[in-house]
């Protein structure tokens, strides 16, 4: 069965019918989250299915032509690392439903938005379980359309200007890795699966020079994406314009391109570039961890105080990618998933404050834990996961990049952890204004958590607190792609000593 396909399919159609099928318009909430709760459940099979003891191997491939002439095929599997994206994506697209069922009240404005969201989570496994280079830039370019519309028809009043730059970001990102997709045909071994990942690992080379700028034209989209620094500024202006729930799919998820793409292409196809871009690329990953921690204290609003946390977050991913150790690569990995979680819940309560008095401006708040005290204690749980509190995924994964990539780039980590303590400053201030101290009159009236939003974040809470306390049950998965990234990078780095 090419259950990734199906997983590709499903979400795709029954997005275009909630977009083109009128008679949906009236039920467009409960379609929507029916089809993506159906989404969860395959995702749900596909982890049962997938063989854990050979995480390494791609899994559930489906190879199939698609433009012969070039060489391009329809080729998916996914090895444990993409795999952990794919059921990122099919578990936060139903919560995001649930998070968005009381906007919108007129119907065909909700059909419109979780129409796109459903093309969305088509976009978002198809990107993670691509394995021809070609499809991968595809998808890349063509979930940019659906994005757009969500982004700059649904949102605060400088959503438009937020989408226009979104995309010249992403346009721009995607032309110059077209270079090397091109460039790609022409150094690689050609035939009719001239893309397939697998074919075009491990490249000869002419000159390094070739090797060298190909891996630029591709990680300079994937930093653009990431968000790593400087080419992190689109992020901000989304997070505070679009909707909670297109800022968590997109900061929580789809960020994750940048880092996927860092890890499974660039350092597969061009190992000896990533080792010759490698001391570069740490000084500006260190750079976005401590910039995006320090940005995220002066923030007043809460969707750009999130959106600098996770440009932080991401340069410690990017760290651990580029560190080139076992270690240090699986818990960028673990990382990725640990992020996705946690911030996709931050985002979301963050909307839910928002909904109940129309700001998300930490001014505008205070005393809340009085009034509110299920919600400022989810609040304060889901920070403290940000913070890499002990007994959470994210601090296993944070722990696992800086002793891993301590050996590597020992300098580097010193600074970088320096970043954990401003992630103290961040969150732990932001809980104190907004749910200490005396509560304003207009606070007074504040609704506690509804049993939809519960339902919307205790799951991602939970499932923080058991790979948190069980690392294992995610670290597992990545161990054998790890290795065999780091094999490829080690190969290569011996035969250059030679």
């Amino acid at each position: 069965m090419p259950i990734l396909t199906l997983l590709i399919v499903w979400p795709a159609v029954a997005g275009l019918a909630l977009l083109v099928v009128p008679a949906l318009r009236a039920r467009a909430r409960e379609f929507a989250l029916g089809a993506t709760l159906l989404e969860l459940a395959a995702g749900i099979g596909l982890l049962v299915a997938f063989d854990r003891s050979d995480a390494g191997a791609i899994q559930f491939s489906e190879v199939h032509a698609w433009i012969p002439q070039i060489g391009a095929s329809w080729a998916l599997g996914v090895n444990g690392i993409g795999l952990s994206l794919v059921l990122l994506s099919v578990l936060l697209t139903p919560l995001a439903v649930l998070a968005a069922w009381k906007e919108d009240a007129v119907g065909g404005r909700a059909a419109q938005y979780l129409g796109l969201v459903l093309v969305s989570e088509a976009f978002m496994v198809a990107i993670f379980a691509a394995r021809d280079v070609m499809l991968f830039y595809v998808v890349f370019e063509a979930m940019l359309i659906p994005l757009y519309f969500l982004i700059g028809s649904f949102g605060g009043e400088q959503r438009r200007y937020a989408a226009v730059k979104f995309l010249i970001y992403s346009l721009l990102g995607g032309l110059i890795m077209l270079v090397g997709v091109v460039a790609l045909y022409f150094v690689g071994p050609g035939g009719e699966q001239a893309y397939l990942i697998d074919n075009l690992t491990g490249l000869t080379f002419d000159a390094p020079w070739i090797e060298n700028l190909l891996f630029l034209s591709f990680f300079i989209a994937f930093a653009i994406k990431a968000p790593m620094v400087p080419v992190h500024t689109w992020l901000p202006d989304v997070a505070e314009s679009a909707r909670a729930g297109t800022t968590a799919l997109l900061v929580a998820v789809l960020d994750k391109i940048g880092t996927f793409g860092m890890l499974t292409l660039c350092l597969t196809m061009f190992p000896g570039a990533s080792r010759w871009a490698a001391p570069t690329i740490i000084v500006l990953a260190v750079i976005s961890v401590i910039y995006g921690a320090l940005v995220a204290i002066g923030q007043d609003n809460m969707y750009r105080l999130v959106a600098f946390t996770s440009v932080s977050h991401f340069g410690i991913m990017i760290l651990g990618i580029f560190a080139f150790t076992q270690t240090s690569i699986e818990g960028a990995s673990f990382y990725m998933l640990s992020h996705g979680l946690s911030t996709g819940a931050l985002f979301l309560l963050v909307g839910f404050l928002e909904a109940r008095h129309g700001t998300a401006s930490v001014a505008a708040f205070g005393g809340l834990q009085k009034v509110v005290p299920v919600f400022a204690g989810t609040f304060l749980i889901v920070g403290l996961s940000a913070l890499a509190l002990p007994g959470m995924s994210p601090f296993a994964s944070e722990i696992m990049v800086l002793v891993g990539s301590y050996e590597a780039a020992r300098w580097a980590v010193i600074v970088a952890a320096l970043g954990v303590i401003l992630a103290a400053l961040y969150i732990l201030l932001t809980y104190k204004k907004v749910f200490t101290g005396p509560a304003p009159e207009a606070m007074e009236g504040t609704k506690e958590l509804s049993l939809r939003e519960r339902v919307t974040i205790w799951p991602l809470i939970a499932v923080m607190l058991v790979l948190g306390i069980v690392p294992a049950l995610a670290v597992d998965y990545f161990r054998a792609p790890s290795a065999d990234v780091v094999s490829i990078v080690t190969v290569v780095s011996e035969e250059v000593g030679q």
